[in-house]
Formats: C-alpha cells, sequence, structure tokens
C-alpha cells in the first residue's frame, strides 16, 4: 500500500499497518526528527484586504494533544483550512513534518499524507450501518488483489472491532448510522478517521450539541488516544478543554495571531485573554 507524500514521493507500508497499532505515534512517510509533527511559520491568509490569519506561527509535537480556542473569526477554521489544503496562504510556509510543504499539495494528496480533519457537523453515512461506515473509510490499496484482499479481511474485521471497542459503539455496528445520537455520530465519524491511520487529528468543536454525558465520553475518548496520535482541537467548550488539555499547551488566537499560549491554567489568569475572550 503506497501513501501520497507529495508529488512524486511515495512510501510503501509495510503488512504491519494493516493492523490497528495504538500504542506508537506513527510517523512513517514523516520526518519528525527535530520533534514536531507540524510547523506554520508566519502563515498569512488576506481575503479582499482583510487578514484572516496574520503571521501566524505554531508548532504541534509527536503525540501532542493541543487546543486551540478563541473568539468569532480569531481564524481557527482559516487556520484549519490551510492546515489541509482548502485554503492557500498568502504568505508563510506551512510543513507536516519537516519536508513535507502542505502548500504545494492537494486537499486529497494532504488526507492521504496522514492529516484527518473532522468538521464541526458529523458526516457519516446515514443508510448504512456502523460497521459498514468504518468498513467504507478504511485505508487499503484499490488496486490489491482479491485473493490477497480476502487473506486480509480478518485482520480487517480485527481493526474495526477494536475502533469499534474505542469510540464506544461496540454492540452498535448493525445500527443505521442515522439512528445514532449526536454524540455516537460523532465518535463514529472519528473512529471512520482512525480507520484511516492520520498521523494528525483536527477536530473541530467535537463536543459542540452534545449531551453533559456524551461530552464526558468524548473527553475520555481523547485522553485516550494522547500520546498515540497529534491531535489538534478547536473548541469553545471550556470545561472540556480543561478536561483533555491537562499540563498540555493551549494555544489562544485572536484576530489571525496566537495572542497567547501556555497551560489552561496560565492562559486563564492572563489578562489579554480574559478581555478578549473569556471575560471577568
Amino acid at each position: 500500500m503506497s501513501e501520497i507524500l507529495q508529488p512524486g514521493q511515495h512510501y510503501e507500508s509495510g503488512e504491519g499497518d494493516q493492523g490497528a497499532s495504538y500504542g506508537r505515534v506513527r510517523t512513517e512517510g514523516v520526518d519528525t526528527t527535530h520533534g514536531a509533527i507540524l510547523y506554520l511559520e508566519d502563515i498569512t491568509v488576506s481575503f479582499d484586504g482583510f487578514k484572516a490569519l496574520n503571521n501566524l506561527n505554531l508548532d504541534i509535537s509527536v503525540g501532542e494533544l493541543r487546543c486551540i480556542i478563541g473568539p468569532n473569526g480569531a481564524g481557527k477554521t482559516t487556520m484549519m483550512d490551510v492546515i489541509t489544503g482548502k485554503t492557500r496562504p498568502t504568505g508563510g510556509t506551512a510543513y507536516f513534518g519537516q519536508t513535507i510543504d502542505l502548500a504545494r499539495m492537494t486537499e486529497y494528496d494532504i488526507a492521504h499524507a496522514g492529516i484527518g480533519r473532522k468538521f464541526q457537523r458529523p458526516t457519516v453515512f446515514e443508510q448504512h450501518t456502523v460497521f459498514e461506515n468504518l468498513e467504507l473509510a478504511m485505508k487499503m490499496n484499490k488496486r490489491v488483489k482479491p485473493t490477497l484482499f480476502f487473506k486480509l479481511l480478518s485482520e480487517q474485521k480485527d481493526k474495526i472491532d477494536d475502533i469499534l471497542q474505542l469510540i464506544r459503539l461496540n454492540g452498535q455496528e448493525s445500527r443505521l448510522a442515522g439512528l445514532l445520537s449526536h454524540g455516537q455520530k460523532q465518535w463514529l465519524e472519528i473512529g471512520m478517521l482512525l480507520m484511516q491511520e492520520p498521523q494528525l487529528l483536527l477536530l473541530d468543536e467535537p463536543v459542540a450539541g452534545m449531551s453533559d454525558a456524551e461530552t464526558a465520553r468524548t473527553a475520555e475518548l481523547l485522553n485516550e488516544l494522547r500520546g498515540k496520535h497529534s491531535i489538534v482541537v478547536v473548541e469553545h467548550d471550556m470545561a472540556f478543554v480543561t478536561e483533555i488539555a491537562r499540563d498540555g499547551k493551549v494555544t489562544v488566537l485572536h484576530e489571525g495571531s496566537v495572542l497567547a499560549e501556555g497551560t489552561m491554567q496560565q492562559v486563564q489568569a492572563d489578562e489579554r485573554v480574559i478581555e478578549v475572550y473569556l471575560g471577568r
């Protein structure tokens, strides 16, 4: 199975990649020798003279769970659009690892290089079962011979079973996705991303619209993924951010730039953050 990294560059995955591996961060094909999986340097995005991003600098370490907060219009969505190739920066550089220039790649190539994005509204196949949704999301070489495919079928099913347990949907595999609760659909979509074996996960307001119980279970899920994937979470729910941020970094965006960065306790005490976002 080959993954597209950037034009003209490929690498081959071994058979071991077919099984779920949640004990370590996967960085095959991504040069993370300096410890970071994502670099954004002086990123600027202008729309008709308005700077949605203004010399934004950000780096995410391998295995890190980073929370991004800030008021509406701070540039959070535009930042994710740049990382995934949906929006081209008008200035600056964006790198996945040391060598993969995201500005040179299509959205499709970026996804196959190992960056997965979940939008706020869940997008699952509602007329298919939970199991079928995960099966459809599975990353596989479409050129593989049918005989080889069937040899791998049991491993693929084991992988789906592992994901079902991880996303709290074991026992629901035969249920139509359209019948799931809002929170369950969000978990299913996270599971669909995990089936694609991403090295970096981007989650946009993953608990928006969830019940308190669903929010708590989502925090448990992300804490389980901590250290096994590099994760960027954009969120407005400060209680949820506090639960998943722990002692990690929280980045506050304002007017397209980093306003503050530090632990949740540090940014909550920052007078600039209180003024523009948290309030008194």
